[in-house]
């Protein structure tokens, strides 16, 4: 699955894109791996409220400033962006049910992306499971 970051530091909901995954699908119910092929991005569940989603991005800035003197910036001018996905996580695995991710009442799936605008490339599997308990 592709996805098109817009800037720099930009956070996409991915959650209706994984699920038309599922729905095309000849799986009912099961496992949904997200996994992220790359190592300046990052994968999140959370609140689609706009202010959170802003919170989560200044505290990452705090924690993890652009141009800190990292000793990466002398390559390529983003160890921010690797340090803030080594925080975070490249990889989801969410239940579905009835073709549908099994996701609480306010939780949504994120893409994070810290060295944008890049285009992303996401493996979405399928894992067949009967059992819930």
């Amino acid at each position: 699955m592709k996805i098109l970051t817009r800037k720099r530091t930009d956070i996409i909901d991915i959650t209706s894109r994984v699920n038309s995954q599922i729905q095309k699908s000849d799986l009912n119910d099961g496992i949904c791996v997200i996994y992220s092929k790359h190592t300046t991005n990052s994968l999140v569940i959370n609140e689609n409220e706009k202010k959170l989603l802003s919170d989560v991005s200044k505290l990452l800035a705090k924690l993890i400033p652009d141009g800190n003197d990292y000793l990466h910036d002398s390559i390529d001018n983003n160890a921010a962006a690797h340090l803030k996905s080594t925080v975070l996580n490249n990889s989801l695995a969410v239940p579905f049910k009835n073709k549908e991710l099994e996701l609480g009442r306010w939780q949504s799936l994120f893409l994070f992306e810290f060295d944008g605008p890049r285009e992303r490339n996401l493996l979405v599997s399928l894992v067949k499971c009967d059992n819930f308990y």
